[in-house]
């Protein structure tokens, strides 16, 4: 970012949004900004075509001449007279409008009118892109269940961090939280509870086509996560022929990992993988599937291997591309296949078959581990993790032998075994998400704790007008 000399762009009630008069989608996120400004300073702030801007316009427009900029870059010019936000992809406006939004004041955040005169945006000009193009966080709606508005709660907080995934953990031993219609008793029987007892419940087809439409709208891809062949008990509460657990299958409220197990030897196991894979890559636009392969204790390592190459033919064959946690590297690995790094550096393991990873270590970015001993909530196997911890880090020197061009992203999970409900999520999310947001978002040797720490603090405000729930962490200057 470059700080220009010159008076700031002030949005008055004469201000109006230009965009592309072609795209429907470009039009769509002017209305998005739009909706923002006229909420708090009651201006109709019009959406037109460009073509009919005049001095006083904030413009959104593609340029596929920018191909530089890839699909979420975009270069921001404010001056006096007017905002111009350029991209090669409509993703690349939208993240610059969250740019711009962090750019105005905070109270451009509250949901009632206020007199306020000066809704300036400073004059500057920036030319920005990720340095990942994977960025995601992790929400574990299986041990606690997490009701649709929970889930979208959540995306609007990725949204104004610009991080473009939202990884779901939809099954684990607690409950099974996704219908599928070839096989009925996944929720009809594997879906009644959760981590120390409760309704639990589950999304159907039309509650997960719901968040995957508002995902979309803020440019954010859904990746479905079933875990297996492990952490798959409430699967096994309804089809038991499958289970070679450690024990029968039951209704499960504890915490307890590594127990459960598909029976990998038999081929009706395969049937019930096919098609819950096959359902759930149908349902979901994005490339990508999640088979977990975590955790597991009750199989051979050539058991472990036969299956994960299997289940990785599936889920190709149904056109997705395989995610599993790092364990899955003891089989072979399609190129396509990512590793995803959560404890350990037996992922680098994928580099050799030309496997990209994504990095979730646990002492830097798991979101559940407690921030000191104090903390109520979360755990601490990991390690006591607080913002700069979270902050402070860079995937390229974290492992060896795994550089830049070895890392598809950074992914923040937040895993829920103490968490009930959305505002517990916030809790631990809020400031550490943004600091994660950062790593995977700008270039390392741009990036500062000294400065980030000044930065976030100001967005206290925003979360108090969000109803976002945050920690106040001693680590920032409050």
């Amino acid at each position: 970012m470059v700080l220009a000399v010159g008076s700031p762009f002030q949005i008055v009630r004469t201000t109006g949004i230009y965009v592309d008069g072609g795209s429907a989608e470009v039009t769509s996120i002017g209305e998005m900004l739009a909706a923002l400004i006229r909420r708090p300073t009651g201006f109709p702030v019009a959406v037109s075509p460009i073509g009919t801007q005049s001095a006083g316009s904030i413009i959104l427009r593609l340029a596929p001449d920018r191909a530089a900029l890839g699909d979420e870059g975009y270069e921001l010019k404010v001056t006096s007279d007017s905002v111009s936000l350029v991209a090669n992809r409509p993703a690349g406006l939208f993240r610059g409008i969250q740019t711009i939004r962090q750019l105005l004041p905070p109270d451009i955040e509250s949901e009632m009118g206020l007199e306020r005169y000066d809704w300036s945006i400073p004059a500057l000009s920036i030319a920005d892109k990720p340095r990942f193009a994977y960025r995601g966080a992790m929400l574990d709606v299986s041990r606690h269940f997490f009701t649709v508005r929970e889930v979208e709660q959540y995306l609007d907080v990725l949204a104004l961090y610009k991080l473009n995934v939202l990884h779901l953990h939809l099954s684990d031993d607690q409950g099974w939280r996704i219908q599928i219609d070839s096989r009925p008793k996944l929720t009809a029987m594997g879906s009644l509870t959760q981590v120390g007892g409760g309704p639990g419940g589950f999304y159907t087809k039309q509650d997960y086509q719901d968040i995957l439409r508002y995902a979309q709208a803020r440019y954010i891809l859904i990746v479905p996560e079933i875990d297996m062949p492990s952490h798959i008990n409430a699967a096994l509460i309804g089809y038991p022929e499958l289970a070679c657990s450690a024990r029968p299958p039951a209704l499960y409220t504890g915490t307890d990992v590594g127990w459960s197990s598909l029976c990998v030897d038999k081929e009706e196991t395969y049937d019930f993988v096919d098609d819950v894979i096959r359902e759930l890559s149908a349902m979901t636009p994005g490339p990508y599937f999640h088979i977990g392969g975590d955790e597991v204790k009750t199989l051979t390592p050539e058991q472990y291997v036969k299956f994960i190459e299997r289940v990785q033919t599936i889920v190709n064959k149904y056109g997705k591309k395989m995610i599993g946690w790092e364990e899955i590297t003891k089989a072979h690995l399609n190129p396509t296949t990512i590793a995803h790094q959560w404890k350990s550096d037996s992922a680098t393991a994928a580099v050799a078959y030309g496997s990209k990873l994504i990095l979730s270590p646990a002492p830097k970015v798991y979101l559940d581990m407690k921030y000191t001993p104090a903390t109520e909530l979360g755990q601490h196997w990991a390690a006591y993790v607080e913002v700069r911890d979270s902050y402070d880090w860079d995937p390229a020197t974290y492992m060896k032998g795994v550089t830049e061009r070895d890392i598809f992203g950074v992914e923040a999970p937040i895993w829920s075994e103490t968490l009930r409900n959305i505002t517990a999520v916030e809790y631990l999310a809020i400031p550490r998400l943004p600091a994660v947001a950062e790593v995977a978002w700008t270039p390392q040797a741009v990036r500062n704790w000294e400065s980030f720490r000044t930065r976030i603090v100001t967005h206290q405000q925003r979360w108090n007008y969000l109803g976002i729930n945050f920690y106040r962490s001693p680590q920032l200057p409050w």
